[in-house]
């Protein structure tokens, strides 16, 4: 059974935090590909890392809206485009890959979302296509990859699950890894970022990515780490 693992870090370019996080995850860590938010305020610092680190493979990481969990439910922060608006998405969509070949001079390597907002059409329809038009996968939607949030440090309702992101709850993953191609999200960063949902809890990723057990189970069980840019991992 031959098991290859994506370890994806989403945000990228979110906060100098965020970046150093990610970067210390992939230097030190498993991390293997990122995914860069280009509307954010440390992009340009970002892409300028995975111009000059091209063992990082990075991705789009497209930025429609943010919802936080408040008194019982789930209220926009903020909205970047009408989610129901099919040419406002997809315009939107466009505006944000010019970006990223603006400030990497290169396509992405793979496609998602903040939020998951592409499981929900019209997003879904319209990142299916980008995907197809520029041959990389899209999170969730390419059959030839499997997908694992389970490393996240909070539940549905944004409350804070801290056992998750213990070096055994990795550890967890990493056994029961099916055959194939796995991505796995995380969210590491450097520092409790104010402007973030998920503040704290990057920290905590960064610790247990680094963790030298973590690089030791991977061998152990004969776990092999690639980047999404890889021809393995590129099939859709």
């Amino acid at each position: 059974m031959v098991r290859r693992l994506i370890v994806n870090a989403d945000d990228f370019g979110l906060s100098k935090g965020v970046n150093r996080g990610i970067i210390a995850a992939h230097e030190d860590g498993i991390v293997t590909s990122t995914s860069l938010l280009v509307r954010a305020s440390a992009s340009g610092a970002a892409a300028a890392y995975g111009r000059t680190h091209p063992r990082l493979s990075v991705g789009l990481h497209v930025d429609l809206g943010e919802w936080v969990y408040r008194d019982g439910e789930w209220v926009l922060r903020y909205e970047v485009v009408p989610l129901d608006d099919e040419a406002a998405v997809s315009a939107e969509v466009n505006a944000q890959l010019g970006a990223f070949r603006r400030l990497l001079g290169r396509d992405p390597t793979h496609l998602d979302s903040h939020q998951h907002v592409h499981r929900d059409e019209p997003a879904r329809s319209i990142l299916e296509r980008l995907g197809r038009a520029l041959s990389v996968p899209v999170r969730g939607q390419s059959p030839s990859i499997q997908y694992c949030g389970a490393f996240y440090g909070q539940t549905d309702e944004g409350e804070p699950l801290p056992d998750a992101l213990e070096v055994e709850s990795l550890l967890t993953i990493l056994r029961e890894l099916p055959a194939g191609v796995t991505e796995l999200a995380c969210h590491p960063g450097d520092g409790d970022d104010p402007d973030s949902a998920y503040g704290r809890e990057r920290a905590c990723e960064v610790r247990t990515l680094c963790d030298p057990r973590i690089r030791a189970a991977i061998i152990d069980l004969g776990i092999q780490l690639l980047p999404f840019g890889s021809a393995t991992a590129s099939a859709t």
